[in-house]
């Protein structure tokens, strides 16, 4: 399925860079990337197959990744409520009611408080790669050691006009949440090639998401107040967010159903997976074919 171009659009009173695959006609996903992830992290070939079930599949980059707009590096005018408001923002620019909410890490954040906050435009929920936006009444795994060694002695930050040195940086970092699967560099630096070169601050893209704060009491996101259908995929290797997130997800919120993706990390679904994500996310989508 060929792709429309990517294209600015104004929504919520910013400029977001949106692309689309399929047809407006269709029932309309919505992929929310992670943080300091624009819209690349959703790979054109699952977008693409999305689209040929029928799908009319949105991406687009969020606030301080690749085209959309972009603030200083350290220092985002905006906290989290705003992403939440863009995401809605975009499908009244897009004229989209209803939409199939993806969302992968922070982007599952994001899509569970829309849920919450604006259950009338949701049609259902696919939490991927992430963690309960709110309480559970229990408490769930940290990272993994690797992951906890990586936070407490990060790599150095490398010159951020420095294209190789930014390349090199982003494929060292996808390499720290990939699970145990052989990882895939070639294709990894030809993503972060991409990104480095659409992204307009790339220090931005890759400080600002995790230095968010609120000027305001952020969403109570309850999992039992989910009223849309959900999905949850996650991998068996997720260092970040270890199993227990996605069946505490599973478990809060009514009738959601999970999917575990064996020896997959923190990452979007790789491609030896679409097989099983992609007809899943599809039934999912299609009530009559929901079970």
């Amino acid at each position: 399925m060929t792709p429309n171009d990517a294209a600015p659009v104004e929504a919520n009173g910013v400029r977001l860079c949106v692309q689309t695959f399929g047809s407006p006609a269709d029932p309309t996903v919505l992929l929310i990337s992670g943080a300091a992830s624009p819209m690349d992290g959703w790979d054109a070939g699952f977008c693409a197959r999305l689209a040929a079930g029928g799908r009319h599949v949105v991406r687009y980059d969020q606030r301080d990744t690749g085209r959309s707009v972009a603030t200083p590096a350290g220092a985002p005018d905006y906290t989290f409520s705003d992403l939440i408001a863009d995401a809605v923002g975009l499908l009244d620019a897009l004229d989209v009611d209803r939409a199939h909410l993806v969302g992968i890490s922070m982007g599952g954040a994001v899509a569970q408080c829309v849920a919450v906050t604006h259950p009338e435009r949701v049609a259902t929920l696919t939490l991927v790669s992430t963690s309960p936006a709110g309480p559970t009444g229990s408490e769930l795994p940290p990272p993994s050691e690797r992951m906890r060694a990586a936070f407490a002695d990060p790599a150095p930050e490398p010159d951020w006009s420095d294209r190789a040195a930014v390349i090199g940086y982003l494929v060292e970092g996808e390499r720290l949440f990939t699970g145990s699967s052989p990882f895939d560099e070639e294709a990894a630096r030809e993503t972060s090639g991409r990104i480095v070169d659409r992204t307009t601050n790339i220090e931005a893209a890759m400080k600002n998401h995790f230095v968010l704060r609120e000027a305001e009491k952020p969403v109570t996101v309850r999992l039992a107040d989910v009223t849309a259908p959900t999905l949850v995929l996650h991998g068996t290797q997720d260092p970040l967010f270890p199993l227990d997130h996605a069946r505490a997800l599973a478990e809060g919120i009514p009738d959601a159903r999970l999917v575990v993706l064996e020896g997959v990390g923190h990452q979007a679904p790789p491609a030896r997976v679409w097989d099983t994500v992609v007809p899943a996310v599809l039934r999912h989508t299609h009530p009559e074919d929901r079970s």
